[in-house]
């Protein structure tokens, strides 16, 4: 009787955890995204703020990066919305498109070094935070 009652705290314990997880996921998803559109919208008006290199491997105009992360910030922005109603869907999503966004720093390192890497790992936390949780049998989410 005793190790029912602590396997059924166990699961209700970790509840509190995984939902601040899936939380935490949407809020930096939300943040993430919103920067991302501010950094697409700058691209786009080709501002001064980014740096020009000529010896890289992936060179993209600059008005086309922007186009890329301004598209990137709205789905993210979208997609944190359905996280904070712990959808399956927006779970799946949001991992989805924080490796898209990894992916799109990296390739706009020479253009923006330090906010990349900002942004790579920002969506790093993302990735880790909606992965960590795992629904369980009985249907709640808990920490795997």
């Amino acid at each position: 009787m005793t190790a029912t009652h602590t396997g059924h705290h166990s699961q209700t314990a970790h509840r509190p955890w995984a939902e601040g997880l899936t939380v935490f996921a949407a809020v930096m998803l939300m943040i993430a995204g919103v920067l991302d559109i501010f950094r697409g919208i700058m691209g786009i008006a080709e501002d001064d703020v980014f740096v020009t290199t000529r010896d890289y491997v992936f060179a993209y105009d600059l008005t086309g990066w922007g186009w890329i992360h301004l598209i990137l910030g709205a789905v993210a922005v979208v997609v944190s919305m359905g996280l904070f109603q712990a959808s399956l869907w927006a779970r799946v999503a949001g991992v989805t498109i924080a490796g898209f966004i990894i992916i799109a720093n990296f390739l706009s390192l020479p253009y923006s070094p330090v906010w990349s890497i900002v942004m790579i790992a920002f969506s790093g936390f993302i990735i880790w935070a909606l992965c960590v949780v795992r629904k369980d049998d009985s249907g709640e989410f808990g920490r795997s």
